[in-house]
């Protein structure tokens, strides 16, 4: 039986915090409780406060904020011995690199999270980190290998009635499903996903499904105003609880859907707006991808096909460069679709990943210590 959604990255003093609190209130608290924290002298408390404002500032897009909280979080944890704090603050550290586009780094600093969360009891700590581990090889389109971490991911949320956790690899899976071409499946996938997140009252959840729903019917149907009608819901939630990556996906999405639809011009509009979002938080994956689908616009609309190879020429470099494995195929989909060829032929951009660093090798050492 699924429980009601918690987060349990709201630690010490703000266990009480919900799920759903703006990330406004939440840093407000966080640094608050941290304070306080600060002159009772107690580091444990010091770190489980500081994790809170660390995962405040990452998903409000303060990147350079959240890298210094994150820190300070896990120093505090070792002074006080705290294992299960130090694998807390190591998957916080994780999460911000994948977002900031060092999967490699990613998957070193969500490694050593699971360890710690398996040397200190941590089971909750552990579950996080192997499902950052497994995101992160989503994200880079190992497909392969994650789609079985993401199933044992999901029956092992399942079996605790963790719904916030099932949500997560219900989706996860409903993207891969997505990538790979299996939509029937991906929109099962999603559908349920939005189900289950509003009966556990887990609002961000819900507003990732919807997305994805929106992308399914939009994509395969054609359902151009469904489609924008989940992603205004989606943005609704996205506004009020700021979650700033979030709302900058939403607007993404909401430029493929237009896109799709051949309405170039609001496509271009709405993929801008998307690119400043992503730019302003240092995200270089979805600035990356919001600039691809911006090129195809631009072209749509009569840019000349000489800039239009050589941007594309310089994304398919720079999606390289982050460690996206279908990067390649993105873009060669693009040059074709747009009736252009590259500039000149590029030198493969060196992996993000070098061997025993990917998802599988992380994953399954972590999953062995």
């Amino acid at each position: 039986m699924q429980t009601k959604a918690l987060a349990p990255e709201y630690q010490g003093a703000l266990t009480k915090m919900s799920v759903n609190a703006s990330l406004t209130d939440v840093l407000a608290e966080g640094v608050r409780h941290l304070k306080q924290a600060e002159l009772s002298g107690s580091q444990e408390e010091v770190a489980r406060s500081g994790l809170a404002v660390a995962e405040a500032y990452r998903r409000l897009g303060q990147v350079e904020e959240a890298d210094r909280a994150w820190k300070a979080s896990y120093r505090a944890a070792r002074l006080a011995g705290a294992t299960g704090a130090m694998a807390w603050a190591l998957w916080s550290g994780g999460t911000l690199a994948r977002q900031r586009g060092s999967l490699r780094l990613a998957f070193r600093l969500l490694g050593l999270a699971a360890e710690l969360g398996k040397r200190g009891g941590d089971v909750v700590a552990r579950g996080y980190s192997l499902a950052g581990l497994a995101e992160t090889g989503r994200i880079q389109g190992d497909y392969e290998t994650v789609a079985t971490l993401h199933e044992q991911l999901l029956a092992e949320a399942r079996a605790r009635g963790e719904a916030r956790h099932t949500v997560w690899a219900l989706e996860g899976i409903a993207q891969i499903h997505r990538n790979t071409g299996q939509l029937d499946s991906a929109l099962e996938m999603f559908e349920e996903a939005a189900a289950l997140a509003g009966d556990a009252d887990d609002r961000r959840g819900r507003a990732w499904a919807l997305r994805g729903i929106a992308d399914i019917v939009s994509l395969r149907d054609g359902a151009t105003e469904r489609a924008l009608g989940l992603l205004a819901e989606a943005e609704v939630t996205c506004r009020e609880m700021k979650l700033s990556s979030a709302l900058a996906y939403n607007h993404k999405m909401r430029a493929n859907v237009l896109f799709r639809a051949g309405r170039y011009e609001e496509a271009r509009e709405v993929y801008e707006q998307a690119l400043g979002e992503f730019r302003a938080m240092t995200e270089p994956r979805g600035e990356a991808l919001a600039a691809l689908g911006l090129v195809k616009a631009r072209a749509r609309l009569g840019r000349d096909l000489a800039d239009t190879a050589a941007e594309l020429d310089e994304l398919r470099g720079r999606l390289s460069r982050i460690g996206l494995l279908n990067a390649r195929e993105m873009v060669e989909k693009a040059y074709a679709e747009l009736g252009v060829e590259p500039v000149a032929d590029l030198q493969e951009a060196s992996s993000a990943t070098a061997p025993g660093t990917g998802s599988a090798a992380a994953y399954e050492e972590a999953r062995a210590r």
